[in-house]
């Protein structure tokens, strides 16, 4: 079990976003203690963890409670969750490559002002 701090630390979310996804109903329930203070348990941090990396990978919100809904409706909805996630990694995928393009295009340009500046330098001497 974990605190509201300790989570944030584990998962580099700030409490607020935490405080959101459970308003959401993106996570599993999180227990209170006696003071009414949050407690988080390790499918809480992992279910956290998911919900980061598809949030990194630009997964909206929308897509996200979806996926989650259909979660709870236990392994008759397998198939469909599966679906989402192989529809997901497609764009993520797509996404990489374009990176990597641009990526090149950058290298290329500071390839280019490297010459640039050798060559000038190679005229000074």
């Amino acid at each position: 079990m974990y605190t509201m701090k300790q989570v944030t630390q584990q998962t580099g979310l700030t409490a607020p976003t935490l405080r959101y996804y459970e308003k959401e109903n993106l996570l599993p329930p999180v227990e209170r203690d006696e003071n009414g203070l949050r407690i988080y348990s390790d499918l809480n941090v992992k279910s956290i963890l998911f919900i980061k990396a598809l949030r990194a990978t630009a997964m909206p919100i929308r897509e996200i409670k979806k996926y989650v809904q259909l979660y709870e409706g236990g392994e008759e909805t397998l198939q469909l969750r599966k679906n989402i996630l192989e529809e997901h990694k497609m764009r993520v995928e797509e996404n990489l490559r374009d990176q990597a393009n641009n990526l090149e295009k950058i290298k290329e340009k500071l390839e280019m002002y490297d010459q640039y500046v050798r060559s000038r330098g190679d005229c000074e001497n």
